[in-house]
């Protein structure tokens, strides 16, 4: 059954949910149930096995995620914590997702998530007012140093498209080459019958309305990704001058909106509007979306089978960060985002620790099968074995 109405609902606030996580001091992300007695406990993996093992030690389960099996030591039990977690607002729905169906099953730990941004969450982190963080985007490396926990992991959970969406009366399709994207977000072309627009459209019929380009206000990795892709993609051209990061010095004119949510909502209520919105908050909007033209010259539509071949073809660093816009490949969509979840490496506090490795350990086995219920794509199989594997590294005290 979906749960994809309820995981949306999560998405308007802070996502404050009881988690029991059956899961301790291990090298796990699986968030699966686990009876103890005083002899053994049980942990169920995301295949449907089940391992036993003495009480207090670590067993290894074999948990299968996107088709391929990622083992992972099984966690102790008993464990109770409240993790505060903040940062992007583009896999929000699907970190809704995943807390809700997570504490079906377990009750004791509790787990807010409040958005804010990427580049809120990154800050949030480096001052250690978060337990774990939402990124889009990597740490850059001048604010590196200003990390007080010290050494940080990336685990990346899902892919997504970016969509151009759009409000234009009588135009329910529409194509746009990076060109003319580039063109339209820094201002240089101001009405719909442009006639770039038109060259993108043979035969359409476009209307001689203003254009309303809508853009986040806040530190974002959803602009960090889109502009990404602008710069690569514009090439010889030099149709995009901005640069790119996580926030950009728009020209004056553009309207700006906190979130995701807050630039679906700009181009909803402007007549003419478009705007750069993760396919979950587009969606729910009810807003129409551009194809966008990749680089094997084909205009691809923002889904996640365009979203998933972006993430196939990316190149994946030792560190599990990696950058999907622009991606090779006929089926790639190009506005493809990646998002992470960001820990420190060495943990402070052992239950709260605990409790973090276990539901990042389930994200990326039983959460994954709840991606496409809110539009997003699971990771590649090869990526999310690695990242099961690197919740080893994370240390927790004595």
């Amino acid at each position: 059954m979906s749960r994809s109405t309820s995981g949306l609902a999560l998405v308007a606030g802070a996502v404050t949910l009881s988690i029991l996580v059956t899961a301790c001091g291990s090298s796990s992300k699986g968030g699966a149930a686990a009876t103890t007695t005083a002899a053994k406990s049980a942990v169920t993996t995301a295949a449907g096995a089940t391992t036993t093992g003495a009480a207090g030690t670590t067993a290894a389960p074999t948990a299968t995620t996107a088709g391929a099996k990622a083992t992972a030591a099984a966690p102790a039990a008993d464990l109770k914590a409240t993790l505060n977690a903040s940062g992007a607002t583009f896999p929000k729905a699907f970190y809704g997702e995943a807390i809700a169906a997570f504490s079906e099953k377990n009750k004791g730990v509790t787990i807010n998530y409040g958005g804010g941004g990427s580049g809120k969450g990154r800050q949030d982190l480096a001052d250690q007012i978060s337990d774990w963080s939402g990124t889009d985007s990597p740490i850059p490396d001048a604010d590196k140093a200003k990390f007080k926990g010290g050494d940080v992991l990336y685990f990346p959970t899902i892919v997504a498209p970016i969509t151009v969406s759009y409000n234009v009366d009588g135009v329910d399709k529409l194509q746009l080459s990076p060109e003319t994207v580039a063109k339209i977000f820094s201002l240089q072309i101001k009405s719909w019958d442009d006639a770039a627009i038109a060259a993108d459209n043979p035969g359409a019929k476009l209307p001689a309305t203003p254009i309303v380009v809508a853009v986040r206000s806040d530190s974002s990795g959803t602009t960090d990704n889109f502009t990404k892709f602008l710069d690569r993609s514009s090439g010889a051209s030099g149709a995009w001058t901005l640069k790119s990061g996580s926030k950009v010095e728009w020209p004056s004119g553009v309207q700006a909106g906190e979130g995701n949510g807050g630039v679906a909502k700009l181009v909803g209520d402007n007549k003419g509007g478009i705007g750069y919105v993760d396919l979950a908050d587009a969606t729910a909007a009810k807003l129409k979306f551009a194809a966008i033209k990749n680089q094997a010259g084909k205009y691809i539509t923002a889904d996640l089978k365009g979203a998933s071949a972006a993430a196939e073809g990316a190149e994946v660093k030792d560190d599990l960060t990696y950058s999907a816009p622009w991606a090779k490949g006929d089926a790639a969509y190009p506005i493809t985002a990646q998002t992470w979840i960001i820990v420190y490496k060495k943990q402070t506090d052992k239950a709260k620790g605990a409790a973090t490795k276990a539901f990042i350990q389930w994200v990326l086995t039983d959460g994954q099968k709840l991606a496409s219920d809110v539009n997003f794509a699971p990771l590649p199989a090869a990526l999310a074995t690695k990242a099961v594997a690197q919740l080893a590294s994370i240390e927790l005290p004595a």
